[in-house]
């Protein structure tokens, strides 16, 4: 099984560009109060300068079905992440206006009533994939903290249809990723600050390793 990987919250086109060369398949977007986030207006000029084949994700939080849907429009988005406990119909409302090919992230937070929202997620046909990611106090996403994996593994991803779309988020970093690919055994992996230099600037280096190595990890365990 081949490895997604999301290389978020890209502010500059040469990180979105350094994302693509280095292997990722996807880059996301922050539309959200964040020191990452960005305008449709900066990634509607972004997107056309990217390979047609990459993802390009926008990242919403607590943002409404017409919100979200004028930005997957006016920024060229592939895809959405619903990073918050969006409604439930959002997603089906999401569906019906961009159809199969707009890719469609369910969000998870990794706590003790994690597991009810798994649950739901994985029953949900217009959720393409969902993304566990850990929380502060202070920030949903970005965190560069890592959930516990070898409990969520025991968890939350005992239903097979949910650990066939999963997602790693969460503190990863160039160092742990292998550890995380080999305990969850994810269909993807996202990162932001585990391959920054400051708050919304990648680095170089940092962002190759990380791709090579999580392509490195899913072999072994494949």
């Amino acid at each position: 099984m081949s490895l997604w990987i999301k290389i978020c919250a890209n502010t500059s086109l040469a990180d979105a560009q350094l994302a693509a060369e280095a292997g990722a398949d996807a880059v996301g977007f922050v539309f959200a109060p964040s020191p990452r986030r960005v305008t449709p207006g900066f990634v509607a000029r972004v997107v056309p300068q990217l390979p047609a084949a990459l993802d390009k994700i926008g990242v919403f939080v607590d943002a409404g079905f017409e919100e979200i849907a004028a930005t997957v429009e006016a920024a060229g988005l592939t895809g959405v992440q619903l990073h918050f406990d969006a409604p439930a119909a959002l997603p089906a409302q999401l569906r019906g206006r961009f159809g199969a090919k707009l890719r469609i992230l369910g969000v998870v937070h990794f706590d003790a009533r994690a597991g009810k929202r798994v649950a739901a997620i994985a029953r949900d046909t217009h959720i393409d994939a969902l993304l566990v990611d850990s929380r502060t106090a202070a920030a949903v996403g970005g965190t560069g903290v890592a959930f516990d994996w070898a409990a969520a593994g025991k968890t939350l991803f005992q239903n097979a249809r949910a650990r066939e779309r999963f997602i790693a988020a969460g503190g990863l970093t160039p160092e742990n990723v292998a550890e995380a690919i080999a305990t969850l055994r994810p269909w993807g992996v996202d990162v932001v600050s585990g391959v920054e230099s400051a708050p919304g600037c990648k680095d170089a280096a940092k962002v190759r390793a990380f791709v090579a190595n999580a392509r490195a990890a899913n072999v072994s365990v494949i």
